[in-house]
């Protein structure tokens, strides 16, 4: 390859939409003339659940996801806006342990801005959440929807493969 040329994203890809209640997750191979979903999951804790037990089943999840497929990276989708301390302390507990779990394994972690994300595979940084979801039923040739969760993180997954130049 020549000096300065950049490689497309080619491999596996987990999409993390992290959440304290609700943390999507997506996992698509991504080959030259192909993107196809290999698995997705929203992870629903309740309400009784501590921080803690909320935190060890997000790792967990995170882990038993990457367990699935030789993932090549991870990609999340960046917490832009909260609208207090306490919110903003528990979103961030929660991609911490979603990033642990893909730090453990030497996983590279990419971050994405929600707008970045929606703009990669949407065309409109300021999409819907159900507006993502169509357009990755469309990129993923599925005749429905993925929940809203996961159709985040595999959004934040394919605008990884979009992007990313090695």
């Amino acid at each position: 390859m020549a000096e300065g040329m950049r490689v497309a994203f080619r491999g596996v890809v987990l999409g993390i939409d992290p959440s304290l209640r609700g943390t999507g997750l997506a996992l698509l191979r991504v080959e030259r003339d192909a993107t196809r979903l290999l698995f997705s999951r929203t992870v629903r804790l309740k309400p009784e659940l501590s921080l803690a037990g909320c935190l060890g089943e997000i790792f967990r999840a995170v882990a038993e996801a990457l367990g699935r497929e030789e993932v090549t990276h991870v990609a999340l989708e960046q917490t832009i806006y909260v609208q207090n301390f306490q919110i903003a302390q528990k979103l961030g507990a929660a991609r911490g342990a979603a990033i642990a779990a893909a730090a453990v394994r030497k996983l590279e972690i990419f971050e994405y801005a929600p707008l970045r994300v929606k703009q990669a595979v949407v065309g409109f940084g300021r999409a819907s959440k159900e507006q993502v979801a169509r357009m990755m039923a469309q990129h993923l040739g599925m005749k429905e929807p993925l929940a809203t969760d996961e159709a985040d993180a595999a959004a934040a997954a394919l605008c990884h493969a979009l992007t990313w130049r090695g």
